[in-house]
């Protein structure tokens, strides 16, 4: 059983997985898993949280455009998602190691069995040394009831649910962009500390341009 210093949870974005005319961007995760390998050799654990299902279902659906209907964005999801695995165990696989899927809507970590269950699967994943435990919403089951009330919303979101549930460390969550900067349309002055999420900080947000993600 092998044991580890530290952990850390690490988001990706489906904006960095995937190319930005469609497709799983295996370099890319190629690269993840060299700095993964690297913090393992460091004696730090990492967990995934892994967006780009959805953009990878698009891409086989041959679709430019992001869906509006959950029906759809579900359909994407059932058909990327598989698509996404294979790839990272592809990538993870030629340094030893494989991915080990988790699927999870907000009802599950609303549940104490569940919870807990999670839990004991995430430390016996880690434990066996090899595996790299990837999180993932799982869409397909995100119905319109969880999808207005109770879903994740994001995978940043997801992210933070996961660093607490594994207990972790640290929390890294991966961008495509360079920062937060001071005009929502991605320009202005960038800001290198954020030390409260006032009315100010808010107002530098803006929505993504991208069809593929959906970060603000």
């Amino acid at each position: 059983m092998k044991s580890y210093r530290k952990l850390w949870v690490v988001k990706v974005g489906s904006g960095l997985l995937t190319h930005r005319n469609g497709g799983v961007d295996r370099g890319l995760m190629a690269s993840l898993v060299n700095q993964i390998v690297f913090l393992k050799n460091q004696g730090v654990a990492v967990v995934l949280v892994s967006s780009g299902a959805i953009s990878a279902g698009m891409s086989v659906l041959d679709l430019s455009k992001r869906p509006t209907e959950q029906k759809a964005l579900q359909a994407c999801a059932t058909i990327g998602q598989p698509r996404l695995m294979e790839a990272w165990n592809a990538v993870l696989k030629k340094k030893g190691l494989c991915a080990a899927q988790i699927l999870l809507t907000s009802w599950d970590l609303d549940s104490r069995k569940l919870y807990g269950n999670t839990q004991a699967t995430l430390k016996h994943l880690l434990s066996l040394g090899n595996c790299v435990p990837v999180f993932n919403e799982n869409d397909a089951l995100s119905f319109e009831e969880i999808e207005m009330l109770n879903r994740f919303g994001d995978n940043d979101r997801l992210s933070a649910q996961v660093a607490l549930l594994a207990g972790a460390q640290q929390l890294v969550i991966l961008s495509s962009i360079d920062g937060l900067r001071t005009k929502p349309d991605g320009t202005g002055d960038l800001v290198h500390v954020v030390r409260e999420i006032d009315a100010t900080i808010m107002g530098y947000a803006g929505r993504t341009q991208s069809q593929r993600s959906v970060g603000e």
